[in-house]
């Protein structure tokens, strides 16, 4: 794993790799460690997961580490377009089975439903979230700086909801093409339900894998604008404890102050 630079920009910590596979394959080290750490204090660990080719490598390397009961880590994922038919392959309750759930099997799996109603559907996904604390969200930072899907238009950082249905900006469903979800802008589903920023930011730990050249900008703007909303992965910084792992695509270096 080729480490170019560390270092912090307010209280987040920033690990750039040379290459996506180094970078996915230092933060599965990380994420695998704490595991190991939190199961020998505790006998469940709650934690979020993010469904995007942004995670593929993280996901590989993790569902290899050695030494994690999974049957004592209870699933949840952050987001999930409303209106998908129930085996559409675009869901991101598909790819993270695929990817991940259906490998190495959790104790406890908790899937956004795409169909339904969804103030049913956010509430109910509220109240499982809500019934204990959340140990670690595994995440990535979208084209527009979005977290989940709150995009600028739509983040709050005092959200008083644990999940919401958003209207997808047009950045966010153009990225879905982009990284060849969906054949066209049209096909993109245009709302969704999304973890809200505070319900993100309750993780105890946060780890942020952010690859690729499309990541460059909202790379840059998380980690020089001021905090606000117009680019919701600034707030990251205010975490007590977060770390980006990033690469030479995403970010091409940092200047630390």
């Amino acid at each position: 794993m080729t480490l170019l630079q560390q270092g912090t920009r307010d209280r987040l910590r920033i690990r750039r790799f040379a290459s996506r596979a180094a970078l996915g394959a230092a933060a599965a080290q990380d994420v695998a460690a704490f595991l190991r750490q939190r199961l020998s204090e505790q006998h469940v660990v709650r934690m979020v997961f993010a469904a995007a080719p942004s995670q593929n490598e993280f996901l590989a390397a993790l569902v290899a580490a050695a030494d994690i009961d999974w049957s004592r880590i209870h699933a949840f994922h952050m987001d999930e377009y409303i209106g998908l038919e129930a085996d559409a392959p675009q869901r991101f309750s598909h790819f993270l089975r695929q990817k991940l759930f259906d490998v190495v099997q959790p104790g406890e799996v908790h899937l956004i439903p795409s169909c339904g109603d969804p103030t049913a559907i956010c509430a109910d996904y509220a109240a499982k979230l809500n019934a204990a604390s959340i140990d670690a969200v595994c995440l990535g930072i979208g084209e527009n700086g979005h977290l989940a899907f709150n995009d600028p238009p739509v983040a709050d950082f005092s959200d008083p909801f644990t999940v919401k249905v958003v209207q997808l900006d047009n950045a966010c469903r153009q990225q879905q093409v982009n990284d060849g979800c969906f054949a066209t802008f049209e096909a993109v589903p245009t709302h969704a339900v999304t973890l809200t920023i505070p319900a993100l930011m309750s993780g105890a730990r946060l780890f942020c894998m952010v690859p690729g050249a499309s990541k460059r900008a909202a790379v840059r703007a998380t980690l020089e604008d001021a905090i606000s909303t117009a680019c919701p992965a600034t707030c990251l910084r205010q975490h007590a404890d977060c770390t980006l792992y990033t690469d030479s695509d995403a970010c091409p270096e940092v200047t630390f102050d």
